[in-house]
């Protein structure tokens, strides 16, 4: 127990340079794609790749352990594991990206992370956590349950709102309108940290937290970017729309 939170103590570290470092830097892919950044492969093919390990190792973890989980543990999993078949199966082949590439290297580091990330969290529950049965009745677990929902519900909203205005024009990026589209630029980003934000709570656990932070880490400088990337390509962005949070930031 002790050598796993010193390594996920090393990995919150890495975390917080990670933010610091996408503040000055956007992730080379989608509308922020620039040459310079080595091999490119097929955007598909990098998501399945990138995405996919993550609902694979939780799965292993599972299998592993199913003679001693329980419905709490069960009910984790399958939160987990619908978020990233969904993520690594389907919205891949629903985007419009057939004809899009991303590099090598961000597929690359985005799966090591998956790896990492995964191991992580299905060691605390399938291992080290202590879920006994009346955990499903737990207030943090009801509070967690509900954000994870309504952050899965707001993330998958928007993202087909972007399928279907990528749809309804044959090429190039558009201003979406809709929804949270109305008040924020990314309501995706918003729906999957309120997800993982519920995750850490329904799991009440150090590696919850940290996985959230990452997610932080992650999507808080893209969602900048995206929001910078809007005002200067569009001359008639509404001013009323904020980055992440409608009416704050």
């Amino acid at each position: 127990m002790c050598g796993y939170n010193c390594l996920l103590a090393i990995w919150t570290l890495v975390g917080f340079l990670t933010i610091y470092c996408l503040f000055f830097v956007a992730a080379p892919y989608g509308r922020h794609e620039r040459p310079g950044w080595g091999r490119s492969i097929p955007s598909r093919l990098g998501w399945i790749l990138m995405e996919s390990p993550a609902f694979c190792i939780m799965l292993i973890f599972f299998l592993a352990f199913r003679d001693t989980i329980n419905l709490a543990q069960i009910i984790f999993f399958v939160l987990w594991g619908l978020h990233y078949f969904h993520r690594s199966f389907i919205w891949p082949f629903r985007a419009k990206i057939a004809r899009k590439k991303m590099p090598a290297l961000i597929a690359l580091m985005a799966l090591i992370f998956n790896c990492i990330n995964t191991s992580f969290q299905g060691i605390w529950i399938f291992s080290f956590g202590d879920y006994e049965p009346k955990w499903i009745y737990s207030p943090q677990f009801f509070l967690g349950i509900f954000a994870f929902l309504l952050g899965m519900y707001i993330n998958v909203k928007s993202d087909n709102i972007l399928i279907s205005l990528r749809r309804k024009n044959e090429s190039g990026y558009h201003i979406p309108k809709g929804f949270l589209f109305e008040k924020i630029s990314s309501p995706n980003y918003l729906g999957e940290l309120i997800q993982w934000l519920g995750w850490a709570i329904m799991t009440w656990s150090l590696a919850g937290l940290v996985f959230f932070l990452w997610s932080l880490a992650n999507l808080l400088p893209r969602a900048i970017a995206h929001h910078r990337w809007y005002e200067r390509t569009f001359d008639n962005y509404p001013d009323n729309r904020k980055i992440l949070v409608p009416g704050i930031f």
